[in-house]
């Protein structure tokens, strides 16, 4: 259940190995491209070109003007209050008489060396509900030369669906979630939406709220429950598989602490996770995850953290300057913004740019732990960090590796 596995990015983050450098390039508004080359005793690399028809003219993707947390996103999201999807005729472009307007897509290629491993991506948007999402991958040692998988996802606010294809053992799946609580697609659903203006000057009226179980005074919605599931089956091996899971999350309205909550089940295989996350400080965000099977008694435990470091402001003296103030204010206001909507947005590059580096650590029952810190050094993004074996004996440190990352 991805859509619940909120824990992941805290529980489960890789740690490097080796040496890698990546090397990225917004060449034009609607064309990029990335190289990665990589050595872990041997060299290895790949290739990657991305091309999107819906120009992004004022994205900036050079390293010295973005934010570190534009590398290095927060990994406790916060979701936000569900909104109605746009009207079909919000995207109808008329010239003439004619419908001109086109459904936006985005190709990606990728090609790893030495092994020659080829992986492709193309999206499309199909309407305002709906994305067609291909993904390939051809290699000669895979059976077949390769596969491909077919997704097609629909978000209709109230609840989402997933339907895919895969030619791997011929698998079909499907997957859903819904929400619980009013319908955004509805006048007094959660939040306060703006009504689509019908005719040309009509006024924006906001769409009034009642008090609910799950809101505030204001009517605005402070938490959400959600369930889900997920289906598959593969025509070929004759085999298939489900999970179901459920999520209650608060929301920026909440005035608490922001937290998140899962449970899943695998019924099939028996299979109890559990896990709670919290964003405990402004910038401290926890993580524990509990797994147990019904039928061997085998269980898991794992904890995870992850800690924000702000640059030093201050003076020699203790006093802060009038732009040490500036700075300051506008990380103060970062901080703000990453309560409401996810620690550290990117369209706030100057309290971004206040950020020294970021911390994570996860660490289980079996003594496995991991380590992470990302920085940076002038117009260099890195990644350093170490996977540690407590129970390892004399090679408690299975390896030890260091990314670096540069755009322009």
């Amino acid at each position: 259940m991805n859509a619940l596995n909120h824990h992941s990015a805290l529980l489960d983050f890789p740690t490097p190995l080796g040496l890698r450098l990546h090397i990225s390039s917004l060449s034009t508004p609607d064309f990029a491209s990335s190289y990665t080359l990589a050595s872990t005793g041997l060299l290895s690399g790949s290739l990657s070109y991305l091309y999107t028809s819906l120009a992004l003219p004022s994205l900036s993707s050079a390293t010295r003007s973005l934010p570190l947390p534009a590398f290095t996103p927060s990994s406790y999201r916060q979701l936000l209050p569900l909104r109605p999807p746009d009207p079909r005729w919000w995207w109808e472009i008329w010239h003439a008489g004619k419908r001109v307007d086109t459904r936006d897509a985005l190709l990606y290629g990728r090609l790893y060396l030495p092994r020659s491993t080829l992986e492709a991506l193309y999206l499309r948007r199909l309407s305002p509900t709906s994305l067609l999402k291909i993904n390939a991958v051809s290699d000669a040692r895979l059976p077949n030369g390769g596969s491909a998988l077919a997704l097609l996802a629909q978000d209709r606010g109230k609840w989402s669906a997933e339907y895919m294809y895969s030619t791997d053992s011929a698998l079909l799946g499907v997957r859903g979630l819904y929400n619980f609580g009013p319908d955004p697609r509805t006048a007094g659903g959660e939040g306060t939406a703006l009504a689509p203006a019908i005719e040309e000057g009509a006024a924006m009226v906001p769409r009034t709220t009642v008090a609910r179980g799950m809101e505030n005074e204001a009517g605005e919605p402070v938490s959400r429950c959600s369930a889900g599931a997920e289906v598959f089956y593969g025509l070929l091996n004759k085999s298939g598989g489900m999970s179901t899971g459920i999520r209650f999350t608060t929301l920026p309205a909440h005035t608490g602490f922001p937290y998140t909550m899962t449970l899943t089940l695998n019924p099939l295989m028996g299979n109890l996770s559990s896990s709670y996350s919290v964003r405990a400080g402004e910038l401290l965000s926890l993580s524990s995850r509990f797994d147990f099977n019904v039928y061997s008694y085998e269980s898991g435990v794992a904890m995870g953290m992850e800690l924000w470091k702000l640059r030093d402001l201050g003076g020699l003296d203790g006093r802060l300057s009038r732009e040490d103030e500036k700075r300051l204010g506008r990380a103060k206001g970062t901080i703000e913004v990453g309560r409401r909507k996810g620690l550290f947005d990117q369209e706030d590059a100057g309290g971004g740019n206040d950020v020294a580096g970021c911390l994570k650590a996860r660490v289980d029952q079996r003594g496995n732990v991991g380590l992470l810190w990302e920085g940076r050094i002038k117009e260099l993004v890195y990644s350093c960090g170490a996977s540690i074996d407590l129970r390892g004996g004399k090679d408690i440190v299975n390896g030890v590796g260091l990314e670096l990352q540069y755009s322009s």
